[in-house]
């Protein structure tokens, strides 16, 4: 009893999921919508994002470097004791305030390109960002097209073993009217109601996965799980099979190679790396570059000694000869009035312009280092690009033969559940007619419930099979 509640339970979830979905204004969420949406709200696209991005920056700090660097500096302090007036060069003792502001620019001239050289390759590292981060999407997009498939699949089984047991009730019901009439004993009623029980394990089990794989697929997306949301049924098209059946793999490959982000991508970080060393080679050589200064200086003590005609005395300077006359000369008042601030800036302005070559002799073998890194570097990006077109010439030709599988898989499977099916239907009136016994009305009957579930399955993982070849043939993903 407690059973049947479990599933009366179920059974009224799932209607009630399903009810409230269709009345939902945002139900019926196709596959292209299931897609845009992933690819919207992915955590790892959005990483990706932010990595490209800073890629972009890097190749615009790249290509500003080309202009000249200018700074610009000042200082300010007060001297105590006896220093050097920066103004008139002469000792002073007395403390005073000065100021310092300068300037200074400078341009590489020739560097052995090596600035050009790593602009590009920072250019072909933003262009394999951005082709990386096309390959995400396109990843997201078939794993979601997986989980949408697999929902749906779930979905489909829910509904073969709504049917079983709604097929295993109404046998039972008719049984149990035979019995009831002497027709046939109480152990058919039994094993029939076995079976009732046992169908509709399987029911409550087809939910469950159902539930689960709505789960993954919103995990997928990155949805609310409080967001419902109805899937539909594809069709099956025997055309895609047709065209299938045409397409030799190395065709598959072709086009995949043409059309597969990441194999662009290995090779623009192969041209990147190959930049990089070039680069790196340019420290070996010597580098010209223009520079220009320009500064001028302020002392609070720095004074202009005028003398005017105003006498104010005199003081003795010597005597002359036997008479020992004392000499005496005139004293005139001499103004010492401070140079204003303006004044010093604009009369003690210094500039230089030179040029300067830089050799480099030894720095430790950094720059020797930095060549044989680059050198690694490119032999390992080589690597990797030959790695990617194995890894994905491997997976085209699995990938096809796993679909040619899964063709001859699903028309095996549609034979064996019309040939379930008709089975069934025999022996369902040699049944009635009391022809046959329950037990082997129940075998037929579990062999053609296994044939259609085996049916769903085949369905679905070929329509999987099918979009994974359109997916490295660059089609959309759409069902």
């Amino acid at each position: 009893m407690r059973f049947f509640t479990a599933l009366a339970a179920s059974m009224s979830l799932f209607s009630y999921t399903c009810i409230a979905q269709q009345k939902s204004p945002d139900s019926g969420w196709p596959l292209q919508r299931c897609i845009q949406y992933a690819v919207e709200h992915n955590i790892a696209i959005r990483q990706d994002s932010l990595t490209a991005r800073l890629a972009r920056h890097t190749l615009e700090q790249s290509r500003l470097s080309q202009l000249p660097a200018v700074n610009v500096n000042s200082t300010f302090g007060r001297n105590f004791g006896r220093s050097i007036n920066p103004i008139t060069n002469q000792f002073v003792e007395a403390s005073y305030d000065y100021i310092g502001p300068s300037g200074s620019s400078s341009v590489l001239l020739y560097g052995w390109n090596q600035v050009r050289n790593t602009i590009a390759r920072n250019r072909y590292s933003l262009e394999a960002s951005l082709l990386d981060l096309g390959q995400r999407r396109n990843d997201i997009s078939l794993n979601v097209a997986n989980g949408y498939l697999v929902a749906l699949q779930a979905q489909e089984q829910i509904n073969v073993s709504t049917k079983q047991v709604q097929l295993s009730q109404a046998q039972l019901e008719q049984t149990r009217a035979f019995a009831d009439a002497g027709r046939l004993p109480e152990l058919n009623v039994a094993q029939l109601e076995s079976q009732v029980a046992s169908d509709s394990a399987n029911l409550i089990n087809a939910i469950a996965n159902y539930n689960s794989a709505v789960l993954d697929l919103k995990t997928l997306l990155n949805l609310d799980f409080s967001e419902p949301f109805t899937i539909k049924p594809p069709v099956v098209s025997d055309d895609d099979q047709f065209l299938m059946l045409k397409v030799t793999p190395e065709e598959v490959f072709q086009a995949a190679r043409t059309n597969y982000a990441s194999v662009k991508s290995s090779e623009l970080r192969v041209k990147a790396a190959e930049k990089g060393l070039s680069a790196a080679k340019a420290n070996l050589y010597p580098q010209l570059t223009l520079s220009y200064q320009i500064g001028t200086n302020y002392a609070s003590n720095y004074v202009n000694y005028q003398p005017t005609t105003e006498l104010t005395g005199f003081s003795p300077i010597g005597i002359t000869g036997r008479s020992l006359d004392t000499v005496y000369q005139p004293n005139y008042k001499i103004l010492t009035p401070s140079v204003p601030f303006g004044t010093q800036m604009k009369n003690n302005i210094r500039q230089l312009v030179g040029l300067n070559l830089s050799i480099p002799l030894f720095n430790g073998w950094q720059s020797q280092f930095a060549v044989k890194q680059a050198r690694i570097n490119l032999a390992q990006q080589e690597l990797t690009q030959y790695n990617v077109e194995l890894t994905l010439k491997q997976s085209v030709y699995k990938a096809h033969n796993d679909a040619l599988n899964a063709i001859q898989r699903y028309n095996a499977a549609k034979r064996a559940e019309d040939a379930a099916k008709r089975a069934l239907d025999f022996a369902r009136k040699r049944y009635e007619l009391g022809l046959t016994s329950t037990v082997d009305l129940l075998v037929t009957q579990n062999t053609e419930y296994a044939s259609a579930a085996n049916l769903v399955n085949a369905k679905y993982n070929l329509i999987f099979k099918l979009k994974v070849i359109d997916f490295y043939l660059g089609k959309e993903l759409k069902l």
